[in-house]
């Protein structure tokens, strides 16, 4: 390490005497392995073609091998990623109704090839329907290498988000530029200035879960509009004001947020956070509930939680939520009978 004022300027770390990684100027690692396997999922099953013979789908992601991560070092991303990946697709003839199924396999999608170059291979379960097969093997193909793009594209962008943090020259630009503005009263639209690159935005995820329950859907949707019933399952005190821009607070302030949307029994929309997340940082979290007869499933979308706190919000709403509404049900059915 140089001493401030002699060699290479750029190891001279900023005004900082105990040489800490200012900016993340040195080398940095940042896994991306459990994120990218959520993204990939999302952006493979459910790809569907047609032609005028029949119909495909890729219904399943049978297998995902490999890591990926990002490294930063001298305000420069440097991208690792490795994957092996086989999928199941399921076609449907349309003249004949006949199904037929085989995987779609993706055996090395790395850094050293170009998505382009990159193999895809189809393959088809013993007997007739080539013509599905072709036709996984050519528009299939070419959607397939779309969501890898796709999935290329939020890595070295959404994932990376906070990695290059502003500088002293940045955070100065920002002040020069706010200046300007309240001078000359411009607005936003027309300066020639971004302020994106000043702060520091931190790398979400989405979370996807589904769950069942033994009870209508009426009831199900109760529980978490309800005081008194969110207050048992929660074993806390709460605050539910529930109508759009009322407050939620939940497991003695550990859950804070608010009401965006109340559609009766189908669905509802969260401002969501935890305590321990960044400050003011919420997610959006919507609540769908689907009428399943005897049953009512409940698919939980979760948008914008951060990358570090993903196992843990995944285990709240599992064994905090799931897990103590399945035992309030039962203890109703049986206070019942």
């Amino acid at each position: 390490m140089a001493k401030w004022g002699q060699g290479d300027p750029r190891w001279i770390v900023e005004e900082r005497a105990d040489a800490t990684n200012v900016n993340n100027w040195h080398w940095t690692e940042r896994d991306a392995t459990g994120w990218s396997k959520t993204q990939l999922e999302q952006l493979l099953v459910g790809i569907a073609v047609g032609s005028e013979a029949g119909s495909c789908e890729i219904s399943d992601l049978k297998q995902m091998e490999g890591e990926a991560s990002c490294n930063s070092r001298k305000g420069k991303l440097i991208f690792f990623y490795e994957w092996n990946i086989t999928l199941s697709w399921k076609g449907t003839m349309k003249e004949s109704g006949e199904e037929h199924e085989g995987f779609v396999e993706i055996p090395n999608l790395s850094e050293e090839n170009e998505v382009d170059d990159t193999e895809i291979s189809v393959s088809k379960k013993k007997g007739d329907g080539d013509v599905l097969k072709d036709l996984m093997r050519t528009e299939g193909t070419s959607k397939v290498r779309e969501a890898l793009r796709h999935y290329l594209k939020v890595l070295k962008t959404e994932f990376t988000l906070g990695m290059i943090l502003p500088t002293k020259t940045s955070a100065g630009l920002e002040l020069a530029v706010k200046k300007k503005l309240s001078e000359n009263n411009v607005q936003d639209s027309v300066l020639p200035v971004s302020l994106d690159t000043v702060g520091v935005k931190i790398p979400t995820v989405k979370i996807l879960l589904k769950e069942m329950f033994d009870s209508p859907v009426e009831e199900l949707y109760s529980i978490f509009i309800t005081k008194e019933l969110v207050q048992k399952f929660s074993k806390s005190c709460a605050v539910i004001q529930a109508k759009r821009g009322g407050k939620l607070q939940m497991f003695d302030g550990c859950i804070t947020g608010e009401y965006i949307e109340l559609l009766p029994s189908q669905r509802i929309v969260m401002k969501w956070r935890c305590r321990n997340w960044p400050h003011e940082h919420y997610a959006t979290v919507a609540l769908n509930f689907k009428d399943r007869a005897t049953q009512t499933e409940l698919q939980v979308e979760c948008k914008g939680v951060p990358v570090c706190n993903e196992d843990s919000t995944r285990q709240c709403w599992q064994k905090q939520h799931f897990k103590e509404i399945h035992v309030l049900l039962e203890q109703t059915k049986v206070n019942a009978e």
